[in-house]
């Protein structure tokens, strides 16, 4: 298997197994870890630490010094890719096995909805905030995975331009 494979690979399991514990830990000792807002998300650290590991290891180790940017995109979009999927089927099986997790989402997503005030709303749309509160209830673990998924390829694209670029080396002509 080539590097720019092996490498993502090893560190988005390790990455996808520590992201597991994170959430479970938050859920159990902090607050529920859906819904911390995404800007304060563990992730962020999360992926820089990893991703730059990745593309380090890929430079330094694989590549004789040389890293382009579109081997350090790639190797990020599949760290993701690996560390997203692992993740989010961990959510599946932890609300098969942990029921309360999914209800106490949809009753703590339904406060908050009914908590803000009335010009956020209208901002919003007054029936997209309908529509929300009345697809809450029906919501189920794949929809939270599913949800874990997308938003750790949004958090992890702005890392990996930025890391890509930062360790990108191009031979010396």
């Amino acid at each position: 298997m080539p590097p720019i494979i092996r490498v993502p690979l090893k560190y988005g399991l390790i990455a996808g197994v520590l992201a597991t514990v994170l959430l479970i830990v938050f859920y159990y000792l902090i607050q529920h870890p859906m819904l911390i807002p995404v800007y304060l998300d563990f992730r962020i650290f999360i992926f820089g630490v990893f991703i730059f590991f990745t593309l380090k290891e890929l430079r330094d180790f694989h590549y004789a010094g040389i890293l382009y940017f579109w081997q350090g995109l790639l190797s990020s979009l599949m760290f993701t890719f690996v560390f997203a999927l692992l993740s989010s089927l961990c959510i599946a099986l932890f609300v098969v096995l942990e029921p309360q997790f999914l209800e106490s989402y949809i009753a703590r997503s339904i406060e908050q909805l009914r908590s803000l005030p009335p010009d956020i709303i209208e901002r919003i749309g007054k029936d997209v905030y309908d529509r929300n509160l009345e697809l809450l209830p029906a919501t189920n673990g794949l929809d939270l995975s599913f949800l874990y998924f997308m938003q750790s390829f949004m958090i992890s694209f702005f890392i990996s331009i930025i890391l890509s670029v930062i360790l990108r080396s191009q031979p010396k002509t």
